[in-house]
């Protein structure tokens, strides 16, 4: 089985978006750079942005005809491998935009999986990655097969051998896509039957967005060795550790990280994973305040959170990488109203405070700021909790 669009590390990209009506064009730059880091994740470099406006994008062809042509002439001469979209295609549009570009294509769904797919060491986060992407692929692999279309002058494969590799390669999928239903069903059994073996410990876990330093802040306070990378999804498996603080024990995952558009095939194959988010007493979510859309990636993972059936978990909002933030002076003479960019961090973290109900910290997990208070804080939180779970139970203290 062939699949025309795959990435593969070492290769050159040109990025593409629609900028929605009304939309501020900031954002989308904000967009396009975390596309540029998803594709350098996945070891693919961008040598140019290409934007269009529109109320929504083409439902044949994600843009408009005329830009179309301008990046498939682009693609041609800046020699590059492949076209990523900042957004899911649909399998008409990927098998009409395939018949007018001269490269490969991808969304920004399959760069995802991709990554997921080179990541996953485990063989659970390997058997959800190659079910996710089989869904993904299942309803595309005519698109997949447009280069035979060509061999044979545009006439299409309707009843010759590219129709018939089609069907084989469905038949192949939908047996393989049963087997692994089967294979996870079989290992959530398992770790269901692990979960339960761990007692009635109060659970925490840590969530937020992808690269906001969740595994380092796990190491901090479990005091163990979780892999912790500045890249994309660095971490796939769910991690539980037990921990101790002043002789009280309780249990700290730290779990897949979330991302906007986050394909549905991988939240739906990872569901079973964030069963300790599920499970959990209370949440960690870690945000990264030196990002300069913050808000968005809150929003983003409340979102996902509610998704999951986790969103009305108990939450304590940890704010990391306070080193990393910089803001630019306003100049006096500029009497335009300020901007985030020239908030100095205490007085953001003033306003953050005043404006967030649930509890709140600012810290820097590599310099290690802030940490000692989160610690007796999380201790007090804890507490709480298992002096309500048992009342009569709190000789620990």
């Amino acid at each position: 089985m062939t699949d025309n669009n795959d990435t593969s590390t070492g290769r050159r990209a040109l990025l593409v978006a629609v900028i929605r009506d009304g939309q501020d064009p900031r954002q989308v730059t904000e967009f396009l750079d975390e596309l540029e880091f998803l594709a350098a994740t996945a070891g693919i470099s961008s040598i140019g942005r290409i934007t269009q406006r529109m109320d929504q994008p083409n439902p044949r062809i994600y843009v408009g005809p005329g830009k179309l042509e301008e990046i498939a002439a682009m693609a041609k001469q800046k020699e590059v491998d492949v076209v990523i979209f900042d957004d899911e295609l649909s399998p008409s549009q990927t098998r009409n935009i395939s018949r007018e570009m001269p490269v490969a294509i991808i969304d920004r769904t399959k760069l995802i999986l991709d990554i997921f797919l080179q990541r996953a060491t485990t063989a659970y986060a390997k058997t959800q990655v190659d079910l996710a992407n089989l869904q993904y692929m299942l309803p595309r692999l005519a698109g997949m097969w447009t280069h035979l279309e060509r061999q044979r002058g545009g006439t299409g494969t309707r009843g010759g051998a590219g129709e018939r590799e089609i069907e084989t390669d469905r038949r192949t999928i939908r047996r393989r896509i049963t087997l692994l239903k089967e294979e996870l069903t079989r290992i959530d059994r398992q770790m269901a039957t692990q979960r339960g073996n761990r007692g009635s410990m109060v659970r925490v876990s840590l969530v937020g967005y992808t690269n906001v330093g969740k595994s380092t802040l796990m190491n901090l306070i479990s005091k163990s060795d979780v892999f912790a990378e500045n890249k994309l999804f660095a971490t796939l498996d769910t991690t539980v550790r037990k921990v101790v603080l002043d002789n009280l024990p309780f249990l700290l995952a730290d779990t897949v990280g979330f991302i906007r558009k986050l394909p549905h095939q991988l939240v739906e194959s990872f569901k079973s994973t964030l069963d300790e988010v599920r499970e959990a007493d209370l949440l960690l979510h870690v945000v990264d305040i030196s990002h300069p859309n913050f808000e968005d990636q809150i929003e983003v993972v409340n979102q996902t959170l509610a998704e999951i059936g986790a969103g009305d978990k108990p939450v304590y909002l940890v704010f990391n990488k306070i080193d990393s933030y910089a803001h630019i002076p306003k100049d006096p003479d500029d009497l335009s109203a300020p901007t985030r960019e020239n908030i100095p961090l205490g007085d953001l973290q003033k306003t953050i405070a005043a404006n967030t109900r649930t509890p709140v910290i600012f810290i820097s997990a590599t310099e290690r700021t802030g940490i000692e208070r989160l610690r007796a804080e999380l201790y007090a939180m804890v507490r709480e909790i298992h002096e309500g779970r048992y009342p009569f139970n709190n000789f620990l203290y």
